[in-house]
């Protein structure tokens, strides 16, 4: 376990963890906020993408009332992503997040904000973070409402920064940071 904050437990990914990812990242409604539709993940999938790259990555499962309901991973960025983003002259700890909640029956029930609070504690405390940096799409106006509740705020617009549904579309870049003004 990595950490728990009262209903919510992170846990690092196990093996076995990879038949409730493929069933999640086979699900259209959660496809198309993550991944896209056009990408389901089988169990072979699933493997190769989440247990055979990036060691630097922490890959985790979120879990809600003792039950697994999402995926969250977190990751130092590296030197390419900080020029890109605009950070390469900084020398904060800066880190990048991702996840998603897998069961939507859990979406709108205020989980997701409290998944990002305590993950962003979770990196300042024990992680060192200085700034924590996530790229979402720019439609994805429910995941952006969520993130500036948390105390995100947009930097950058990321113009065609990710493949999704076979077009490249356009990221916000957010930013949470110890030392804004």
């Amino acid at each position: 376990m990595l950490f728990q904050k009262g209903n919510l437990l992170i846990r690092e990914l196990e093996w076995k963890d990879k038949y409730l990812l493929s069933k999640w990242l086979s699900d259209p409604e959660i496809l198309q906020y993550y991944e896209g539709r056009d990408n389901p993940f089988d169990v072979k999938k699933v493997e190769q993408k989440f247990f055979d790259e990036e060691a630097d990555t922490t890959r985790c499962i979120i879990e809600f009332n003792e039950g697994p309901i999402g995926y969250v991973q977190f990751y130092k960025i590296d030197e390419a992503e900080r020029r890109n983003y605009g950070y390469g002259d900084s020398s904060e700890i800066i880190y990048g997040m991702d996840q998603f909640i897998g069961e939507s029956t859990y979406w709108n029930k205020g989980v997701g904000t409290q998944l990002v609070r305590a993950m962003v504690a979770y990196l300042i405390q024990e992680k060192g973070a200085e700034r924590i940096v996530m790229d979402p799409q720019t439609w994805n106006e429910r995941a952006i409402r969520c993130y500036e509740k948390c105390g995100f705020e947009k930097v950058k617009l990321l113009p065609k920064n990710e493949l999704h549904e076979g077009e490249y579309k356009d990221c916000w870049l957010i930013d949470y940071t110890l030392y804004r003004p």
